[in-house]
């Protein structure tokens, strides 16, 4: 069989700030489909870099007395130890910052100028006439001009959430200097992004498949319907001083960093290529039978999934064969707080925790390839890893191998044919090998730890602690031992691309080649050497989490400041939590009003598209009556139909039914949404029945 040829990369990270917890979501996901994917035999190259150019780079490296050049070489080798302390492993890890992103950026950008996309307008600008320089909307800060609240960034509102425009600030100044801005005219380049040609492709590439279904449908939002242009066109440039790429034949214009970002991709690429002897064009050229794919947060998918196949198509490129976006990180249930000590960096964790496989393992077990949030729960990760990989997974090791060296010389045994009859038919029938193809990895270890359970329970039936002791057992000793052994190198086997150094201690103690997905299932022969058992490790310590969370909240202490002024700040925020108090929550009503809702336990019996409805799914819903009930849900951008088909939801079961264009909707299933991207249908716990009323 012919291997794939791959190229992989992950989203770039910002050159301003520490990699923390949330972003490594993304890259341990990317590591473990490499890593997969070569122990499949394919060519995977998976390629990174650091996002360098901007206003916040340089004003940042402004304020430390140093270039930005200086900056982002510091930052670059703080993120290459992280990543590299987690075990993320690029073939190459690089910067835009460097000759191969300008010339790809320049090819591009002159590409898109010939094919008349790029078009030069007037438009006007805040402008600091202190630091003499036009202002992005977030460094415009003034009072909100829907509710008053100061403060506020040029763009939206963090008190009442807002979206607004710099010039509808009232009282704006920079965040720079302080000073007064002016509003002023600057010539700007577009990317033509409403063309036609541009709307025709988008409309066709991001319903081909290369997308994930919720993902494709978030995307119709944006398109719009069929003939209905909601796409604006793209500035492209920013006026100097900027930290970026000239524009050419441009004087004082630059890249915005959006353009140049995306193509760091390809200028890391072309430097493996210069290294290795790669052909670059096999991967990039249109037409080109490699496969490309991105992995990305859902916060980028406007940036991934419309301006970038744009530019690549209409400059000549190919485009991604697909985009794999995930959702973001929660800690112990809601967003990563530093008041609370669960901001947490990939530093802080590997100063406390340092088992960084740990965390890789809980983030597997939670991936299932869509674009849902992932919640890491510190208390269940200590349950998970001690119970999963120290109860389950390294207790057969450690309950045989000593047998096997004391006993038999280190030597293996025969071993039981039907004991292992489920592990052959585990490899034969290639469902964990789909499921990391699919990204699910959460499904795949559900199976790698089902196995692992039959592999316990042979220990558990054989003894052989209490064989040891009997006589006339070292045939069934060894032989138990020996199979118990060759389990456990299969669970490796399926575990590898998650603990890839764990993976290799293992390998060193059974004396094995490097473990590769490939060919057929074989035993390890008897007469085979094992190396004498070393721990391989040990129980998380509920303590280190604590320990960690702690060093964090203790990290933010304010320093000492008058009373006046922390009384001011107390006062500030406490009014924001007025206002968002009002915001959030509607008047009181009496138990009388609620009462008059009938809420009832719902299964989705079937889900399906609307033909000509961009937000709605026609729902068929079983509340425990004679006939199904039909309702229209306006969570199309959210869920893909198959997926709900048997779930449980709650529905309002009295609410009068609606004449709509597409059929009589005879309800309303309830969701939750807020300030972040999402949308939410509520989940009865289990045992709850269709019909059940909710009071």
């Amino acid at each position: 069989m012919s291997t794939r040829k791959i190229l992989v990369t992950s989203a770039l990270p910002y050159a301003n700030g520490s990699i923390h917890l949330g972003h490594l979501v993304e890259y341990i996901q990317t590591d473990i489909w490499v890593r997969f994917q070569k122990m499949q035999g394919n060519t995977c190259h998976y390629v990174c870099a650091d996002d360098t150019h901007g206003t916040p780079i340089m004003l940042r490296a402004e304020k430390e007395g140093i270039t930005p050049e200086q900056l982002i070489n510091r930052v670059w080798q703080e993120h290459y130890d992280d990543f590299k302390a987690f075990h993320v492993e690029f073939d190459h890890y690089g910067s835009t910052n460097s000759s191969e992103t300008r010339e790809f950026a320049e090819r591009i950008y002159k590409k898109l100028k010939d094919a008349g996309l790029i078009e030069q307008r007037t438009i006007e600008q805040y402008y600091d006439p202190i630091k003499q320089m036009f202002l992005p909307d977030r460094f415009i800060k003034g009072e909100c001009p829907k509710c008053g609240a100061k403060d506020q960034y040029g763009d939206n509102c963090e008190v009442c959430g807002a979206a607004y425009t710099p010039a509808e600030v009232k009282n704006p100044y920079s965040a720079v200097s302080g000073a007064k801005p002016e509003l002023r005219n600057s010539n700007h380049y577009f990317f033509k992004l409403s063309a036609d040609t541009c709307q025709q492709f988008l409309r066709e590439w991001t319903r081909s498949g290369t997308l994930q279904p919720e993902a494709a449908n978030k995307m119709q939002e944006w398109l719009g319907a069929e003939g209905e242009n909601k796409l604006t066109d793209w500035d492209i440039s920013r006026d100097a001083p900027y930290f970026g790429f000239e524009i050419p034949d441009a004087p004082d214009k630059y890249f915005y960093v959006w353009l140049d970002a995306p193509v760091g991709y390809m200028g890391s690429f072309k430097q493996l290529c210069n290294s290795k002897g790669i052909d670059f064009d096999a991967y990039w050229k249109q037409g080109s039978d490699t496969e490309l794919y991105h992995f990305i947060g859902k916060d980028i998918l406007y940036f991934h999934a419309l301006f970038w196949p744009a530019m690549l198509q209409h400059a000549g490129f190919r485009t991604p064969t697909k985009l794999f976006a995930h959702g973001f990180l929660t800690v112990n249930g809601e967003k990563m707080s530093k008041s609370r000590g669960t901001f947490i960096t990939a530093k802080s964790y590997t100063d406390h925790i340092k088992n960084t496989e740990y965390l890789r393992y809980y983030y597997a077990a939670k991936l299932n390839g869509t674009m849902e949030d992932l919640d890491l729960n510190l208390d269940d990760f200590v349950a998970k890893v001690n119970s999963d990989l120290i109860g389950k997974y390294i207790n057969i090791a450690s309950r045989c191998a000593g047998f096997i060296s004391k006993r038999f010389d280190g030597k293996l045994g025969n071993i039981d044919s039907a004991a292992t009859a489920e592990f052959q038919s585990a490899f034969k029938n290639g469902e964990i090998a789909h499921c990391y193809e699919q990204r699910d990895f959460s499904r795949a270890l559900r199976e790698i730890m089902r196995l692992a359970d039959v592999a316990n329970q042979y220990i558990a039936e054989k003894k052989p602690w209490e064989l040891t002791k009997q006589e006339g057992k070292d045939a069934e000793l060894h032989e138990a031992c020996s199979t118990a052994i060759t389990l456990f190198r299969d669970l490796t086997l399926y575990l590898k691309p998650i603990l890839p150094v764990l993976a290799g201690q293992v390998e060193t103690f059974l004396n094995i080649p490097p473990l590769a997905w490939n060919g057929t299932w074989k035993a390890m022969p008897a007469g085979h050497t094992i190396n004498t058992y070393q721990h391989l490790a040990t129980r998380l310590d509920p303590k280190l989490i604590e320990s960690m969370v702690a060093a964090n909240q203790e990290s933010l202490q304010p320093p000492v400041q008058s009373e006046q002024r922390h009384a001011a700040h107390q006062q500030h925020t406490a009014n924001k939590e007025v206002a968002r108090a009002e915001k959030d929550f509607e008047p009181f009503i009496g138990i009388d009003d609620f009462s008059k809702i009938d809420l009832r336990v719902a299964r989705i019996v079937n889900a399906e598209h609307v033909e000509g409805a961009e937000k709605l799914l026609k729902l068929t819903l079983d509340i425990g009556e004679e006939k199904p009930r039909t309702v229209f849900a306006g969570i199309k951008s959210a869920y893909d139909p198959e997926k709900l088909k048997g779930r449980m939801t709650v529905m309002v079961a009295n609410l009068a039914p609606r004449k709509m264009k597409f059929g009589m909707s005879e309800g309303m299933v309830l969701a939750a949404s807020g300030d972040a991207p999402g949308l939410f249908i509520l989940n009865p716990d289990d045992g709850a029945q269709p019909g059940m009323r909710i009071k």
